[in-house]
């Protein structure tokens, strides 16, 4: 194995959690890569506004990434992005991390920070107009759809807030959400009520996307009646799927795939930790990250520190 491609510690995702992850093992004199399939950022480069981060009033989401990724690269982390992973494995104590570029990586300790991809509606013409009227991301595509009828499926903070954010670009937003209420934040809420570009329809199952060259109608079933409402682009925002199939290892987690870690987002399997949107908890905020990854880091580094005191004995 090329020495170059052996680390203390591997971090695969480069959105908040593992960038904080990052930061603080380099600090901590421990040789870091951090991996991830596209930019860095992870979820920060699908939000315009991050107004909930202490210490920042207001911050556009891509410049918080930004300023992530530079204070991570001071402390002398290699920084792959772009870098997708292909699968993890486990050889003894060894973490070995297999590129789909080909290059092997290895590492005693590893911390997942690979979040999730969007949850599909799975329903007729959701693939077929895929960047053609269907998007999972305002912030990336929202700019498409200046002065046409949008409709945005979902009922929590990501579906009310990327619904409120289209508005500067739509002429109206609908809000589909299967059940009576919307499971956002309060003031998220009071915010897209009081927007007169947004009106909400409950108690609505989408059934189908319908178009041309482009969407130009969704077909939904409320109350039992079958409804039509035409739009030029369909917003989907149900949620995501961890990213746990990565780890060709078992790991506990729970019934949606999240993965299950003690106090210390120490997951089933020594030496592997999950941090962020891909492990199970209350709440997902880049708050919450950043601190996941904290504390990821720093029993990582006990970890290792561990190992090579055995090592020496």
């Amino acid at each position: 194995m090329d020495a170059v491609n052996e680390y203390d510690i591997i971090i695969v995702g480069g959105g908040p959690a593992g960038l904080a992850a990052a930061l603080y093992t380099a600090r901590m004199d421990l040789k870091t890569v951090v991996l991830d399939r596209g930019p860095l950022g992870g979820q920060l480069l699908n939000t315009e506004l991050v107004e909930d981060y202490p210490g920042f009033e207001s911050i556009l989401g891509s410049e918080l990434a930004t300023k992530m990724g530079e204070h991570a690269r001071k402390f002398g982390v290699d920084v792959r992005d772009f870098e997708p992973v292909k699968e993890i494995d486990v050889e003894g104590t060894t973490k070995v991390v297999r590129l789909e570029s080909g290059a092997e990586l290895r590492a005693p300790a590893l911390i997942l920070a690979a979040g999730g991809l969007p949850r599909y509606l799975s329903v007729p013409g959701e693939k077929e107009y895929w960047g053609r009227g269907v998007s999972y991301c305002a912030v990336c595509d929202g700019a498409f759809f200046k002065d046409q009828e949008l409709a945005v499926v979902g009922g929590g903070d990501a579906a009310v807030e990327e619904g409120d954010f289209l508005t500067r670009y739509a002429s109206k937003v609908h809000i589909i959400h299967r059940r009576e209420e919307l499971r956002a934040q309060p003031i998220l809420i009071d915010r897209a009520r009081a927007n007169p570009k947004i009106d909400f329809i409950f108690d609505a199952q989408v059934k189908q996307i319908v178009g041309g060259d482009k969407v130009k109608l969704v077909r939904y079933e409320q109350h039992g009646q079958a409804k039509e409402l035409a739009v030029g682009g369909v917003f989907i925002f149900i949620g995501f799927v961890p990213n746990s199939a990565l780890l060709n290892v078992h790991v506990d987690h729970d019934e949606a795939g999240y993965i299950v870690t003690d106090r210390n987002m120490q997951t089933s399997v020594d030496g592997i930790w999950a941090v962020g949107d891909v492990r199970a908890q209350l709440t997902k905020q880049i708050a919450t990250a950043v601190g996941d990854g904290t504390t990821a880091a720093v029993a990582a580094a006990m970890y290792i520190s561990a190992l090579k005191d055995a090592a020496r004995a």
